[in-house]
This record gives structure tokens, C-alpha cells and sequence, in this order.
């Protein structure tokens, strides 16, 4: 329970999206969220989780390949 719980606010400003995003997520049920009453909140850790999740590491081409003799 040492979690923070943002609104949809918050989580739009740390994504850097409008509200309408995390909403959607929500929707599609695409991360994961709280009910307060008739408020919606996200735990920071499913911020996080998601960020994590659809990551995209850089792809290092293999040196061998470079150096292809012709």
C-alpha cells in the first residue's frame, strides 16, 4: 500500500499525453486502476508497468555483417 495513486490527470502530464489517452487505457482496460467511489485512480506501478511493457530496446546490427567483403 506504499503505492501513489494518480488521477487521469496526472498520469496524462507524466506520459505527456492529453487526459483523453489515459482513458482510454482505462476503457480497453489496457493498464491497470482503482475505484474511489466514482473517482478513478492508477497506482504509479502500473504507470511504470505499462512504460516498461511496450519498451522498444534499439536493435545493435552484428559487426560481421558490416563488414561484408565483395
Amino acid at each position: 500500500m506504499n503505492d501513489r495513486y494518480l488521477s487521469v490527470d496526472q498520469v496524462a502530464e507524466l506520459l505527456g499525453t492529453t487526459p483523453r489517452f489515459p482513458r482510454r487505457l482505462i476503457e480497453e482496460r489496457r493498464i491497470r486502476y482503482v475505484k474511489v467511489g466514482r473517482h478513478v485512480r492508477i497506482p504509479e506501478s502500473a504507470v511504470e508497468e505499462f512504460i516498461q511493457s511496450r519498451t522498444v530496446e534499439p536493435i545493435r546490427p552484428r559487426r560481421a555483417a558490416l563488414r561484408r567483403a565483395a
